[in-house]
């Protein structure tokens, strides 16, 4: 019998899990000026090491000029971060303001050596920008800023209207295909729901009620392929912006809710369809488990689903694998003693010690900084496949936010926290670039995504079927159970 790691439900809050990033207490007294530290790997314009700064300060430092363009990692940072402050239209709005100002594009005749060395550098900006956060250019607002502040460089180089729009084009493209997979995934998601909720939840023996894995797939790396597809095609669609729109507050500047979270669902809805596909594939190997008449049977599928979870391991997708795991210790199917005791399951007691949640899940980063390691050196996209069990990695996230505070008591903008939040987000969006090395099987994905699933009551009530209660609540709940379903059908 298979002890519990951990539950298949993400976003409850979480308990256990110590936060990567220890955040000293904030205070000491106001000041003007940036607090300067370091170990964040962020600076100011003249080269300022810096932990903390104001909005404006910090705006400013993304302003490019002739001379002088933000690092990378500060641009990542701070367009990542800076939504929990400023809405990214006005934030855009913020920095054409500056270079126009800082530029002087207001005035005729425009300085052409000055600005034919800036539009390169404002055009950098805004590439980066785009091909980083497109979501942020659903807003017609921010398309209106772009053309605004290029139209003011124009006269110096009608180049940049050019790059201009084969920028808009691109970013064009691109939203157009975000939107497509988004449709797609809600469309198999509500596919799914429906057929689940049309399965009679009280399990006839025999025939079986519906087909099983072995029907449609019986080779482990196959299966374990096919869920690596299903795990990058919804990583593929995740925003980084995501990730902090899940967890935004209101600000203690004004107590409240910052305008651009407005329609914070439907910005988060590629990181819940994930969250939904995860407790999807906890159900199903519980319901494949389950669903058997005899018990070797259900044997089989256990012993053939703990080789699917070794698989996914090797490949390094550790979300699949997760939920493998989970789905095996949902106390419908954990209570399956005799059935348990009919497999081999040296394999899976390995695996569950690899998942294992002690020491703030341990085994598991190890592993993880293993997957990522071979992915930095990789020569093929079959080695660069890192899949992190994502509730973990939601959960960091959640610690680092709880446990650090977005502002100062100064009213400064705790960027140390950031550079961190950043950080870990970055490492996700060079995981989530790989392509699937893997054929498609149709048939597999289609199975994966629509197979009907148990309720937690039907798992219930299949495996008191399976293996009668042992005690008197159990035997309570199957009464209660039977009665339920007999009396729907």
């Amino acid at each position: 019998m298979p002890q519990t790691v951990c539950s298949g439900t993400m976003f409850t809050t979480p308990s256990g899990f110590s936060p990567h990033l220890a955040c000293a207490e904030p205070g000491g007294e106001e000041e003007e000026a940036p607090q300067e530290g370091p170990g964040t790997g962020a600076s100011l314009a003249d080269g300022t090491p810096f932990t903390s700064a104001s909005l404006d300060t910090l705006i400013q430092n993304l302003v490019p000029t002739a001379d002088y363009y933000p690092e990378k990692a500060y641009v990542f940072t701070f367009l990542l971060s800076a939504r929990l402050f400023i809405p990214p239209p006005e934030l855009l709005a913020r920095v054409c303001e500056l270079c126009i100002k800082q530029q002087q594009l207001d005035q005729s005749p425009l300085d052409t050596v000055k600005v034919r060395k800036f539009g390169p550098k404002i055009l950098q900006l805004l590439t980066e920008w785009t091909e980083t956060f497109p979501s942020d250019l659903r807003d017609e607002k921010m398309v209106g800023h772009l053309k605004d502040i290029i139209r003011r460089i124009a006269p110096c180089d009608e180049a940049y209207w050019k790059t201009l729009n084969q920028m808009l084009q691109k970013l064009s493209q691109r939203l157009a295909l975000m939107s497509q997979g988004e449709e797609s995934i809600v469309k198999v998601s509500l596919n799914a729901s429906s057929i689940s909720d049309k399965l009679v939840a009280f399990k006839t023996k025999p025939p079986p009620i519906q087909k099983d894995i072995f029907c449609i797939c019986n080779d482990p790396y196959t299966l374990a392929q096919q869920l690596t597809h299903v795990e990058l095609e919804h990583l593929s669609h995740i925003g980084p912006e995501e990730f902090v729109q899940a967890f935004v507050q209101k600000d203690p500047l004004d107590g409240t809710q910052q305008p651009c979270f407005s329609d914070q669902k439907k910005k988060t809805s590629n990181l819940e369809a994930y969250v939904r596909w995860f407790n999807r594939l906890c159900y199903l190997v519980a319901t494949e488990i389950c669903m058997p008449a005899k018990k070797k049977q259900r044997a089989q599928v256990i012993e053939f689903f703990i080789d699917v979870a070794r698989e996914c391991f090797n490949i390094g997708n550790f979300n699949s694998l997760m939920a493998i795991i989970s789905g095996m210790n949902m106390t419908p199917v954990s209570r399956l003693k005799k059935t348990w005791s009919k497999a081999k399951t040296a394999k899976f007691f390995i695996l569950e010690h690899q998942m294992d949640p002690t020491g703030n899940f341990y085994n598991y980063r190890t592993a993880l900084r293993g997957a990522a390691h071979r992915s930095q050196t990789a020569n093929s996209n079959r080695e660069r496949i890192v899949i992190p069990f994502f509730s973990l990695l939601i959960k960091d996230i959640y610690f680092l936010n709880e446990g650090c505070a977005n502002r100062l008591p100064n009213g400064h903008i705790n960027f140390e926290k950031f550079v961190e939040l950043a950080r870990q987000v970055g490492e996700f969006m060079t995981w989530k670039q790989v392509e699937c090395p893997f054929e498609e099987d149709q048939a597999i994905l289609h199975y994966l995504h629509t197979a009907p699933i148990f309720s937690e009551d039907g798992l219930y009530l299949a495996s008191y079927e399976s293996e009668s209660p042992e005690n008197q609540v159990e035997k309570d709940r199957w009464k209660a159970l039977r009665s339920n379903v007999l009396s729907k059908t």
